[in-house]
């Protein structure tokens, strides 16, 4: 049916930051009778609410086992011939893609990464609102496509260590995993083989060895960057990537062409994207059934507490759908999952569903990022050469400081390395104008002289859950189609902020061992230069694994407490979110809860 005019005083609206009622009841509103939405008839086994790297890997593995699965994605059908602009020269686009209305020549793109990345990503959008507690700071980047933000992530591939299932017992801050690298390793065995990751082996405990598809060479500024880590006594190692390089190619995918545009999205396959190599081979077995533009409103339970259905609207027609299953798993993203939760309210369960414990929606956390250049003039004038390579770097720094004692903050980080001969965009040279008088061949010159001689070095930490950190239910605001929306809290602790200020003194140290000239140091011990919450783009934790139901949401197959027929596939398991970025620890578990589940339906468990 079509939705209906809302009378005064419901809670629900449809607009940008609509207002709840008064009572602040906007969120309870919403659950709405059977009578009032369009049920599907057909029953299936499992309801899968997410196609990024979580939700792609449990219909790949469950389809391939037999399961009918329906498959729910908030955003667009995914056409990479037409959608990618993977080989797409800048003069092919109005303005050089600075915007429709050259708003990029003002610093004001509407593209969140530019205009050729992957597609259908935002920070903002008037449909989708969310909130931030006053005088806090978060930003939430959601992607609304097929695959999520797998179509356009960084692809860095990093298995935990073992110390980092165990961090209480390792230094006495957060929670113990439930589970340890032994018994997620044969996973990461499988996602590695599936989707391909580049590595070396190394033997260095902050970064397991793992099945690795050959590494590209170096860059001239990475081999310049390692020169000074070896002198430092700091290892640089080839990095990993999600990106097929063997000759041979993996599962008829053919190996990387160089092409250096990753984040553009790669018509070939040859780097990992849920949709391509997992939810459109999955949608070749006929077993899923994919429904696309479809907004996850709440789950329906029946009276022992199980789900029955989920409720969804239809983006396009504006109506209000329900899905039927024997099984729900959500793979929306940590906290769009945990808004779900939060919002599918019955008696029964008044706090949200799974929330007996009241996590929902705590132990929010985001990597802590910092990030310094330098201008390296031996590299001034450098012979120009193809450097195009992966989309990413071809070496990174490890953590390499686990066992070092007189750190004043606790955990680590890793480092990227940027630089190199990127293809130039708009803006790409407003630092040497502002640097070099002029115009004409002087400025020409100067422009050309400093192509490719700086170096960034970004740093990824760990970051300790803290109480301050959270995400909740705002009782006031709702979406454009009538969802609560989410309000965010967010304040980064006094061990982030040591670690920023180690990060400022390592890079410094290396990137002036490279003869390099540092420019505006940030001073992280107040606060600037360290990440915004949110904007590193790896949110986990709200609804976290553990084996006491009184304390966590999930058990160690990540399967809620409280509903056994409810698993959780994306980052909000995560107990602490590790220096390393979290995509290939999502996919691990996310297999691994697929076969448990598949396992605990054959045994009529679930």
């Amino acid at each position: 049916m079509t939705l209906p005019s809302i009378p005064l005083g419901t809670g629900i609206a449809y607009g940008t930051g609509c207002r709840a009622n008064a009572d602040g009841n906007g969120a309870r509103a919403y659950n709405r009778s059977m009578a009032q939405v369009s049920p599907s008839r057909t029953v299936y086994d499992v309801v899968i609410i997410g196609s990024g790297a979580g939700g792609g890997t449990v219909t790949k593995v469950l389809a391939d086992m037999g399961i009918n699965v329906a498959l729910l994605e908030a955003g667009n059908m995914l056409d990479p011939a037409k959608d990618y602009k993977e080989h797409m020269w800048p003069w092919q686009v109005d303005h050089r893609g600075v915007g429709p209305h050259a708003e990029g020549y003002f610093g004001k793109s509407p593209y969140p990464f530019g205009y050729f990345s992957a597609p259908f990503g935002f920070w903002q959008h008037e449909d989708e609102p969310y909130t931030v507690a006053p005088g806090e700071k978060f930003e939430w980047y959601r992607s609304r496509i097929l695959g999520g933000r797998t179509n356009h992530y960084g692809r860095f591939s990093f298995r935990f260590a073992d110390y980092d299932f165990k961090p209480y017992s390792t230094d006495g801050l957060g929670t113990d995993w439930p589970v340890s690298y032994e018994d997620i390793a044969p996973w990461y065995d499988k996602a590695e083989s599936f989707i391909g990751v580049t590595g070396s082996k190394e033997n260095i405990p902050s970064a397991p060895n793992g099945i690795f598809q050959p590494p590209p060479p170096p860059r001239v500024h990475e081999v310049l960057v390692k020169r000074a880590c070896d002198k430092l006594n700091i290892p640089c190692i080839p990095n990993r990537m999600a990106v097929v390089t063997s000759p041979h190619g993996l599962n008829g995918r053919p190996p990387c062409h160089y092409c250096g545009q990753c984040g553009r999205g790669c018509v070939t396959a040859s780097n990992y994207s849920s949709s391509q190599v997992q939810v459109l081979p999955a949608l070749k077995t006929g077993r899923v059934k994919l429904i696309t533009n479809a907004m996850a409103r709440e789950l329906i339970t029946d009276g022992n507490g199980r789900v029955t259905a989920v409720s969804y609207v239809d983006k396009k027609t504006r109506t209000e759908q329900q899905i039927r299953c024997r099984v729900v798993v959500l793979a929306a993203s940590a906290c769009e999952s945990a808004r779900l939760l939060l919002n599918s309210r019955a008696p029964s369960h008044p706090n949200g569903l799974a929330n007996g414990s009241g996590t929902v929606g705590r132990y929010l956390t985001d990597t802590v990022g910092y990030d310094l250049n330098a201008h390296i003039p031996s590299m001034a004038n450098m012979p120009r050469y193809d450097d195009d390579g992966m989309g990413g770097m071809h070496m990174y720094i490890p953590w390499w400081l686990q066992q070092e004692k007189n750190k004043d903050f606790p955990r680590g980080y890793h480092i990227e390395i940027g630089g190199g001969l990127p293809m130039p965009g708009i803006g790409e040279f407003h630092g040497t104008c502002t640097r070099a008088e002029g115009y004409g061949l002087p400025l020409k010159k100067a422009i050309y002289e400093e192509y490719g001689t700086w170096v960034g070095l970004a740093g990824r930490g760990e970051m300790i859950p803290n109480e301050r950190t959270w995400c909740e239910i705002d009782p006031d605001v709702v979406d454009r189609w009538g969802i609560p929306v989410l309000r965010f809290h967010f304040q980064w602790g006094e061990a982030e902020m040591k670690q920023a200020r180690h990060m400022y003194d390592t890079f410094k140290s290396i990137l002036e061992t490279m003869g390099g000239k540092v420019y505006e140091p940030y001073h992280p011990e107040v606060g600037e230069g360290i990440s915004i919450g949110g904007t590193i783009i790896h949110e986990v934790g709200t609804t976290r694994m553990g084996d006491d139901p009184k304390t966590s949401v999930l058990n160690k197959y990540s399967q809620a407490h409280e509903v056994k027929n409810l698993f959780v596939a994306d980052g909000g398991s995560f107990v602490s979110n590790s220096d390393k970025n979290p995509t290939l620890t999502i996919v691990a578990l996310a297999w691994r809860a697929a076969e448990y589940m598949a396992e605990e339906m054959r045994k009529g468990n679930v």
